[in-house]
């Protein structure tokens, strides 16, 4: 699949497109997304979220208003785009225009969206219900905020856990195709080898 990324918003949060067979599917919807995509003119049919951190969800309820696609996510996550409290009720003064999902995603050795088959990987410990999307046919991993190039996902958060990521990681994508790329929520793509043999944190 073809695909395509995008950046945005205070934190430069990334968002990707991957064309699939039948239709274009959006992974995350970070500030600024419905602009790119009517830059880009696509009009995506489905929204997938890797996490409901703010920073990824900002876009949600207005890309599912504008282009009338559902939106997936983990059900550890739905609260976090549903409840206009969700984020208040740990402390952050932030606002989120929100919305239901329309189906829940957990753990699979193979579902398919759009004609395209993605394995899915839940990897908690820098939020509740992370999902990783890996197409084996592609070999890239839509990791969202687990895995960096030489990082991770941040763990001091509300329902961070460290050892639960780092575990996570070794254990799910890790043991994945070295030559995978991951295209993760922030910064530059790397791929499964070089994480393994130079990330400070997992190494």
């Amino acid at each position: 699949m073809r695909y395509e990324s995008f950046s945005g918003g205070l934190f430069e949060t990334n968002g990707y497109v991957f064309h699939a067979p039948n239709g274009p599917i959006l992974f995350d919807a970070p500030d600024g997304t419905v602009a790119w995509l009517e830059e880009k003119k696509i009009s995506p049919k489905l929204l997938l979220l890797t996490h409901g951190h703010f920073d990824h969800i900002q876009e949600v309820a207005k890309v599912k208003q504008l282009f009338g696609c559902p939106v997936g996510c983990h059900p550890e996550c739905a609260p976090m785009i549903s409840d206009p409290n969700f984020f208040r009720d740990y402390g952050f003064s932030l606002e989120v225009e929100t919305t239901a999902p329309d189906f829940l995603i957990e753990e699979t050795d193979a579902r398919d969206f759009l004609g395209a088959s993605w394995t899915i990987l839940e990897i908690p410990g820098h939020c509740a219900g992370s999902l990783c999307f890996f197409s084996r046919s592609d070999n890239v991993i839509v990791g969202g905020d687990v895995l960096f190039a030489g990082g991770v996902g941040r763990f001091d958060l509300p329902g961070g856990d460290g050892e639960l990521l780092f575990q996570g990681i070794r254990d799910k994508l890790f043991v994945l195709n070295e030559q995978a790329t991951v295209l993760s929520g922030h910064g530059p793509p790397t791929t499964i080898g070089r994480e393994r043999a130079t990330n400070p944190f997992v190494r």
